[in-house]
């Protein structure tokens, strides 16, 4: 009796102090979910400048940095690509125009001026953003100097108010042939929009990358600046007035580079002139009836070469973080603020309204070809956005009931771009020249052949063909990327997956600016 009634004592105190324990954890539990809930209501201190380097993304933006050298064209100054030299010299003379400058599409010889045009809106977008990051990796003037060659470009391509040349080279023979740049010799036609032919798409897109441009040089060269805000308001006056898709009344171009409609590179065109001039008729622009016209508010979508609404979305955003006077009680703003949102929440995996668009590794992926490009560019929109909130001391993004601080969107962003650098299934970087392991067999005519070879439009097809690997690395290019079920075939025939672009070189440029290191947001770009 004595030994049963002592093992029950035992026990009854043991129960006791189990159920106290339960008690005292559940009361920590709540006070910790109370705090954690308030923590979620206070603001992430506001970044300072720029601080300690993340060599990762510091020796991949350098690396990315140098696709825009490679895809150069004219009298190369500075040469930084030993297997490159000058190229398309005569480009622009049948018309009296100097076309020489501007860059290669991608593993062609083409100059495709609706996505270039994207490509100088958005490396400027990234200088005028993280320009002081860039700097602190010696980059800044890289990037400044490969816009330039291409708003130089843009310059000339716009001889009088309503003409713009938007294609150089005929895409068809130009793909008939596999040769060096520098040895080509066929013609280079001259496609171009005016009244009679209007592209609203690539006029309004073009205006944009002038008008955010001039912003980049406006401190640096005032006189150059001036030049491309006045082509800017003109390149939009014509696209806003003569309206039309080019690839509609251009058809040929449509196989290439169509254009799904011209809305959003209206509103996009008008929101880089509002932040470059100040203007409110450009405000008024993007929110009263064009707005409600071509916003699709509410309702997500890619940012790309043919998309632009989410990316004004996110550009018009700032106005209202950074309490601007106009943000006040516009109605406008707050629909392109709660879009941004939308996008937002489709990007952050854990959202309720999270996109279903991702590979089993977690990268974004829409389509087959090029599929490195809105992964890439959605990263780039939301590290701006996360930014954004830190800055104006935004605490939590809400979606659907549960909320999100901005270091959710920084790791999203940063999900994306480790993945092209090489955490992915295949264990590759899909940045040419970075890391152990990228693509060898990269779709690039200039990359694929020996610079002292000699060939014609056709024999250099053998080069193509070679199963040998490129004999000149197309440096800092990023390929298309992976199929959905995130296999990569190396194989130069293999243009849907291995053909870098140079368009994919702005947002990999803008979204490794951004992860450098960290730094308060630029509350006004003038």
């Amino acid at each position: 009796m004595g030994k049963e009634s002592k093992s029950r004592g035992c026990l009854g105190w043991f129960l006791a102090i189990a159920i106290l324990a339960l008690v005292v954890g559940a009361v920590v539990y709540t006070i910790k979910k109370k705090m954690d809930h308030s923590n979620d209501d206070k603001p992430a201190p506001v970044p300072g400048p720029p601080g300690a380097i993340d060599k990762k993304y510091a020796d991949a933006l350098k690396i990315a940095m140098q696709f825009f050298d490679v895809q150069k064209s004219g009298k190369l100054v500075d040469n930084k690509i030993s297997w490159r030299g000058d190229s398309a010299l005569k480009d622009g003379s049948e018309a009296q125009l100097d076309l020489s400058k501007g860059m290669y599409d991608a593993g062609d010889h083409m100059k495709f001026g609706f996505p270039l045009a994207f490509t100088a809106t958005v490396l400027s977008w990234a200088i005028l953003e993280y320009g002081d990051q860039m700097e602190a990796v010696n980059q800044l003037e890289p990037a400044q100097e490969s816009l330039k060659w291409i708003t130089d470009y843009l310059i000339n391509a716009h001889p009088s108010e309503n003409v713009l040349f938007i294609q150089v080279g005929d895409p068809v023979a130009d793909h008939k042939c596999w040769e060096r740049p520098e040895v080509m010799k066929e013609k280079r036609p001259l496609t171009q929009v005016n009244t009679s032919v209007p592209g609203t798409d690539v006029a309004a897109e073009t205006a944009a990358a002038m008008a955010s441009a001039s912003l980049v040089f406006k401190t640096a060269d005032s006189t150059y600046s001036r030049t491309l805000l006045k082509h800017a308001k003109q390149l939009f006056n014509f696209a806003d007035k003569y309206r039309g898709s080019y690839s509609e009344n251009i058809p040929e171009v449509a196989t290439y580079y169509n254009s799904t409609g011209y809305g959003d590179e209206l509103l996009w065109a008008a929101s880089w002139l509002y932040h470059a001039t100040g203007d409110q008729s450009y405000l008024q622009y993007v929110t009263g009836e064009n707005g409600k016209e071509f916003a699709d508010w509410g309702s997500p979508t890619w940012f790309s070469w043919d998309n632009k609404l989410a990316g004004t979305q996110v550009l018009l955003s700032r106005l209202s973080f950074f309490g601007t006077k106009v943000a006040s009680g516009n109605s406008g703003l707050e629909n392109y603020r709660k879009s941004a949102e939308d996008v937002m929440c489709s990007l952050l995996p854990k959202s309720p309204s999270a996109t279903s668009s991702r590979t089993d590794g977690g990268i974004i992926w829409v389509s087959e070809w090029n599929a490195l490009q809105h992964p890439v560019a959605s990263a780039f929109l939301a590290v701006l956005y996360s930014d954004y909130m830190l800055t104006s001391q935004t605490p939590k993004l809400t979606c659907g009931g549960n909320s999100f601080k901005p270091s959710a969107l920084r790791k999203f962003a940063k999900s994306q771009a480790d993945y092209v650098l090489g955490s992915n299934p295949l264990k590759m970087s899909f940045l040419v020249g970075y890391g152990d392991k990228y693509p060898q067999y990269v779709h690039h005519r200039g990359a694929s052949i020996p610079t002292d070879a000699t060939t014609g439009c056709t024999d250099g097809f053998k080069w193509l063909d070679s199963t040998e690997p490129n004999p000149n690395v197309a440096i800092g290019g990023l390929v298309g990327g992976p199929f959905l079920n995130e296999t990569y075939i190396d194989s130069r025939n293999n243009s849907m997956q291995a053909e870098p672009t140079t368009y994919n070189s702005a947002v990999i440029v803008g979204l490794l600016s951004s992860l450098v290191t960290t730094s308060s947001a630029v509350k006004s770009f003038t």
